[in-house]
């Protein structure tokens, strides 16, 4: 089993292997996962500071492994407006949930009461399953890597 407690931040080389992982996955500090090429890996990260999508890792052995996001079931609402979006993206903000924010879209995990709400706004929905990579949130410290689909 390789075993993994590096983070290798802005890494410009070529990985090993690449482990494909759910956003409540990456929140834990200990994992045991198998890499997308089969190899058993213990993943030792210090405690509160996820996992980031597109991530490197270096194993005890000196391998790259790749973090990479796993489709889920997820909520994406977009609209051409920008005055409605921000509307939208307030009230939700003032819910306290999870949100990736794009330009003009966002998505949160599957909530009838946040699909009811959006869709009271206009918003275009869909359910169609995606890599779901939220805002760390305002007072974590470390960089977010925004993802346009």
């Amino acid at each position: 089993m390789l075993t993994i407690s590096e983070r290798l931040g802005h890494y410009h080389g070529d990985a090993d292997d690449t482990i494909t992982l759910d956003f409540d996955t990456r929140q834990k500090a200990r994992i045991k996962v198998t890499t997308d090429k089969g190899e058993p890996v213990g993943i030792f990260i210090a405690r509160g500071k996820p996992l980031r999508v597109g991530e490197h890792l270096r194993s005890e052995c000196g391998k790259v492994i790749k973090v990479i996001g796993a489709l889920e079931a997820v909520t994406t609402a977009s609209t051409d407006d920008w005055h409605t979006f921000s509307k939208v993206c307030y009230h939700l903000g003032n819910r306290h949930t999870r949100l990736q924010v794009g330009e003009r879209w966002l998505r949160f995990k599957p909530d009838h009461v946040l699909s009811e709400l959006v869709q009271r706004y206009h918003l275009s929905v869909s359910d169609a399953p995606a890599v779901f990579d939220p805002e760390s949130g305002a007072y974590q410290s470390g960089e977010h890597h925004h993802h346009h689909d």
